[in-house]
Formats: C-alpha cells, structure tokens, sequence
C-alpha cells in the first residue's frame, strides 16, 4: 500500500532520489545549475511518491514567497461583473497568470484596488505586508499610476506593468495596440474604406491614445481624412452609443467605425439598427478585444483579439527572472494580437448617382 499523499516529505523524495535535500529543493523551486538528467530523477521520484510542494515550507526555506500578486482596476471590474457584459479580461488574465505561475511553483494571489481612492497607496502597502508577493502584475491604468508605480520602486519588488510602455522603474509590456488599431484600419482600408471613424477609450489609460495614434497613422499614410471622424468614450457602452450617434450623424458621415472596446462595439451596432443601416452593407464595424459576445451578434463582429492571457504569462516569466537577478529588458516586451474577420465588415456600397 503506497504512502498517503499528505504524509509524504521533501526527505522522502530525497532518499528515493538518492539525492540531497538541497537538490530537491533546487529542482522544485525550478532553479539554475541543476543537470537535465538529475532534474529528470528527481522528477519520477516526485511523480511516484505523489509529493507535492508546500508554498508554507518554501517560503520559510528562503526569502521568497512563491506568490505574484496581480492587481485590477476595483471599480471597473466591479460594474463589469454585476453588469455581467461578457468582458472576461480578468478570466484572460488569470488564465495565462495562474497557469504560467504554477509552471514555475508559484501561485498567483488577484487583488482589486481603486486607483482613484486617496488611500491606494495604504491600500497597497497592505496587501503588500500581508503577501509579502515576490512580484507584482500592474493593468491599466494602474501600470502609469505613479504613486503605486512610486511605491513597488521603493519597496524593490519586481513588477510588471501592463499596458505602459514604462520609464525607469517596473518591466513594461504592452499589447501593440498602436499597431493593432493600425492592422484593423489597413483591413478597412484593403476593402475599399476612405471615411473610417474611430471612437477612443478613456484617456485615462494611456493605451487609448495608442489606438488613436494607430488609426490616424494608418489613415494618413494613405493620404485619407480624419477630421471629424473621431468620437470620444471611454469604454462603455453608453460612451459608444453617443459616439457613434455623433459620427453617424454628421454631414459626411464614415462608412465604417473602429471601437475601442467590444461594448462600444455593440453599441455602435445597435445605433445602425436604429438608423436602419445595413451592417455590413452600409456601415463596416470592427471591435477591439475579441470577447466572446461578440461571435453572437448578428452580424458576428470583426475583432482586434488582444492576447491578455500571453501577456499576463509573459510578465510572470519576466518576473521571476526578475527575482533571480536579471537584468530588466531595456525596451517594453510586445506581445502582438491578431485580427479576426467576420460578418460586420465589407466592401463600402457603390453610391450611383
């Protein structure tokens, strides 16, 4: 009869290896220096004796913590989740974190905090004293917020910020959304677009004015117009009905939108319906995020897929190299996002006169 799970020790995976304790202990921690061939015996010992590493036990065997502590935007996540919209940012997060993490024998702990509060540096401080992470995930717009950025810099914990293209402090990472917003403007364009409107996120995120960027780069390069063709919102699907009403409604009005979010999307959707606008006939849509409603619309809505799981996974990786001593990428890491075609864009109609 084998051992019972709980009962079986780091020693005893040891004595089974025919190793030291130290070597295990290398081995699980996924550390440097140790030879393909010992990692692999070491390996079948865990695997046959069925151990599993404490995190209790590896924090007080050194200095680490083994936890990434990954930190979202409370009141926008909040009004998220009760208005249940289908924005699964967090699950995308959590997913290329969480998975990333437990490669790597970590766990990833998710913490909410306002980055409008007064008190979000007390807030920070802590989470940080009760955690003790070994690392910290930063979204927008907490990646720019300098008084959290300030305060992971003088607390010396390796931090990914998310969506920043940085500065002195913290490991940058960005989705490519200026050449995203490009790659989505170059698909209208390809089609035979001219008036293309785009309607921005909040300016509070720093990544918005990288969509806009994107755009209008894209539009002038081609020698095409972008007066009047920007609307501005801030993410919400109340922002984007506006919006869009006010592109829609002006004297030459654009024959497809770009929106900054999938909710402005929809909404820009149902502001054709209202118009009685054919989409794709009559008005192309093209959506950024790539969240699951937007393959259930009628028509089912071109998308800029942002890789947040890629993202998240790749700023845990970056993170614990970070604890391990190296070096900070010089440039901000770009995980690149794809575009998924679908039914709501379209060769503009041949106005006859």
């Amino acid at each position: 009869m084998g051992r019972r799970r709980q009962s079986v020790t780091i020693k005893h995976v040891a004595a089974d290896a025919g190793v030291s304790l130290q070597t295990v202990s290398r081995v699980i921690n996924n550390e440097p220096n140790v030879r393909p061939e010992m990692k692999e015996r070491v390996q079948a010992s865990i695997d046959k004796l069925g151990y599993v590493p404490s995190i209790a036990a590896q924090r007080m065997s050194g200095s680490r913590s083994y936890l990434i502590l990954a930190i979202n935007d409370r009141e926008r996540t909040i009004a998220d989740w009760q208005g249940r919209q289908g924005v699964d940012w967090v699950d995308q997060m959590l997913l290329g974190g969480m998975l990333k993490c437990a490669e790597y024998g970590y766990r990833m702990i998710f913490e909410l905090v306002d980055t409008h509060n007064d008190h979000v540096e007390r807030e920070l401080r802590a989470a940080i004293a009760a955690l003790q992470p070994d690392g910290v995930i930063l979204t927008p717009p907490h990646s720019d917020n300098p008084l959290i950025v300030g305060l992971l810099d003088q607390q010396k914990i390796p931090f990914a910020r998310i969506g920043s293209r940085g500065g002195a402090a913290g490991i940058a990472l960005t989705m490519d959304d200026e050449g995203s917003a490009r790659r989505a403007t170059r698909h209208l364009i390809d089609l035979g677009h001219k008036r293309i409107g785009f309607i921005a996120g909040s300016p509070e995120y720093s990544l918005s004015r990288w969509r806009i960027d994107g755009w209008r780069g894209e539009m002038t390069a081609e020698g095409l117009p972008t007066d009047g063709l920007l609307g501005e919102g801030d993410f919400t699907y109340a922002s984007g009905a506006a919006a869009a009403r006010q592109l829609l409604d002006g004297a030459n009005p654009p024959t497809a939108i770009i929106a900054s979010s999938d909710q402005m999307a929809l909404a820009t959707l149902e502001v054709a319906r209202e118009k009685d606008l054919d989409v794709p006939g009559q008005l192309s849509i093209v959506s950024f995020d790539n969240t699951p409603v937007v393959r259930f619309t009628q028509p089912a809505l071109t998308a800029v897929d942002q890789p947040v799981a890629e993202t998240a996974s790749r700023a845990v990786e970056l993170i614990i190299a970070a604890q391990r001593g190296a070096p900070r990428p010089a440039e901000p890491t770009r995980v690149q996002g794809g575009l998924v075609p679908r039914g709501s864009t379209a060769a503009p109609a041949v106005v006859h006169g």
